[in-house]
């Protein structure tokens, strides 16, 4: 496939030539050559836009609109001869729901998978209250059966694992911090107003739940023990939390994150503590 120079390059057998535009953050998967301009360039035999975008290195999650010729299209139009495509990501500020959509619907509930390098985004979208499911092990495979079969978000730096055909939602992680990352997918989700901080065990992703001080007592540091009194604890791992020095820092974080939301739509107060549940790190 030539570069934007080879726009007289004759199509292959049975194919065809089409000129395409992609917008705004989109551009960062192009070469420079091709960024923000018209670049034609020849499609193999039935290409479809689908095939077509992630070939000149777009993954089909990235992207929400398709206008081909002016019309908005589907993942599975084939291109014709001379056909011109511009290709949009997801829009802030423009509103496109009398177009066509890319996703057959939105997801009801955010919850997500990351991958292996994503491990401290995991974390703190835990932190959130988020459903959020890390394996530093997952192949690529498996991350894509969990998107298809619990509807979940897939989460990663990897652009090859968001072309999978399987991988239906997903977000392109562009930062390299974890606290950018967290503000990147904060923001392009909008999920201030649907977070519930400290309700969700930082270590394996189970609910928190309150408890009395006395069931307690036979998991904490003799210092938290006769400092603190209220407690919740995983109702998976039985990892307990309470409101120590961490949670203090990390409820800054929270603030920070959610005063984006709208008024009203207020995140419901912490149910937990978070400190961390690495031992030498819990005794804040």
């Amino acid at each position: 496939m030539g570069m934007p120079g080879d726009a007289a390059a004759p199509a292959p057998p049975g194919g065809v030539t089409a000129t395409f535009r992609f917008y705004e953050e989109l551009n960062d998967f192009l070469p420079p050559a091709r960024r923000r301009r018209d670049f034609t360039v020849a499609c193999a035999r039935a290409a479809t836009t689908k095939h077509m975008v992630e070939a000149l290195g777009v993954p089909h999650t990235e992207i929400e609109l398709i206008l081909l010729n002016g019309e908005s299209v589907g993942f599975d139009r084939q291109l014709a001869e001379g056909d011109r495509v511009a290709v949009y990501p997801a829009f802030e500020a423009f509103d496109v729901a009398p177009l066509l959509r890319l996703r057959e619907r939105p997801l009801r509930t955010s919850r997500f998978v990351a991958d292996a390098h994503l491990g401290a985004l995991a974390h703190l979208l835990r932190m959130l209250g988020f459903d959020t499911l890390y394996d530093n092990g997952y192949a690529d495979e498996e991350i894509e059966r969990l998107v298809a079969e619990e509807h979940r978000i897939a989460l990663t730096r990897d652009r090859e694992l968001l072309k999978r055909r399987g991988v239906t939602h997903g977000v392109y992680v562009r930062a390299l911090r974890p606290v950018a990352q967290l503000r990147e997918v904060c923001e392009r989700l909008d999920l201030a107003r649907s977070a519930r901080p400290f309700t969700r065990c930082l270590r394996c992703n189970g609910t928190l739940a309150a408890i009395d001080k006395a069931g307690a007592l036979p998991r904490l540091p003799p210092r938290v023990a006769a400092t603190f009194e209220r407690f919740s604890a995983c109702e998976g791992c039985g990892q307990v939390y309470w409101e120590g020095s961490h949670w203090r820092r990390m409820q800054g974080l929270v603030d920070e994150i959610v005063a984006g939301a709208a008024p009203g739509a207020t995140p419901a107060p912490p149910e937990a503590a978070a400190l961390p549940s690495t031992p030498h790190e819990a005794r804040g």
